[in-house]
């Protein structure tokens, strides 16, 4: 799950934006700020891995805000004008959004922070509690995982295990560049992804289905994870 903050002054920016983050399963919009200061207040207190950063702030503006920051999470600036790319480049933004904002436009953006998002810190295994013990799962060898309730369940390469637990908390464990939210119910793992449709996907040789709400955000991020490199 990537946190995301957005910092727009423009309500109206602000709410397209909002709404985009909502529409990605494996993003969260933790916090929406009107200028720098407050910004800066938030990514104190919360864990940011992705900032959308108005250029055109009042007070401290938005590039003056991002130079102040000793170590900035990720950050795609959005701005009406075009003369400022080259700087903001040049500070090592991952890409440069121009208003209005196209919802194409904006996941490929939110593609970029997928490529770029280390893996160096997440688990080669989860561990669950399962039929009364601990079992440790590679996680490698996940396939999806189905929401059943209160319940999980995690269908491996060669088996599958049940275990108390919500879908979006074991969402967080995940690392987003490898598994999506393509339902309410189901995360799949891309790399054991067969084929796929606008309707379902086969994982592994399983059916799994595809949220009609969910659906033009998986379509966009499985053609950009197949696409050749």
């Amino acid at each position: 799950m990537i946190h995301c903050l957005i910092v727009e002054d423009e309500p109206l920016a602000a709410e397209v934006l909002s709404d985009y983050i909502r529409q990605l399963p494996h993003l969260k919009l933790v916090k929406v700020c009107p200028d720098a200061i407050y910004a800066l207040e938030v990514l104190q207190q919360e864990t940011i891995h992705l900032l959308f950063l108005d250029i055109h702030l009042p007070g401290l503006k938005g590039l003056d805000f991002l130079k102040s920051l000793a170590n900035p999470p990720q950050v795609i600036l959005t701005t009406a004008f075009h003369q400022y790319a080259l700087q903001g480049y040049e500070l090592n933004v991952v890409d440069y959004l121009l208003k209005p904002i196209e919802f194409q436009r904006f996941l490929s953006a939110v593609n970029k922070v997928q490529t770029n998002a280390t893996t160096t810190s997440r688990p080669a295994t989860i561990t669950v509690q399962s039929d009364k013990k601990k079992v440790v799962i590679p996680v490698d060898e996940i396939l999806f995982i189905e929401s059943q309730k209160e319940y999980i369940k995690i269908q491996t390469t060669t088996t599958h295990h049940i275990t108390k637990c919500a879908l979006t908390k074991i969402e967080e464990e995940l690392d987003p560049a490898i598994f999506l939210r393509v339902h309410r119910s189901f995360i799949i793992a891309m790399p054991k992804v067969r084929s796929y449709s606008s309707h379902e996907i086969d994982v592994g040789g399983k059916p799994v289905p595809i949220g009609g709400n969910y659906r033009d955000a998986v379509n966009q991020s499985l053609v950009n994870y197949f696409q050749p490199k």
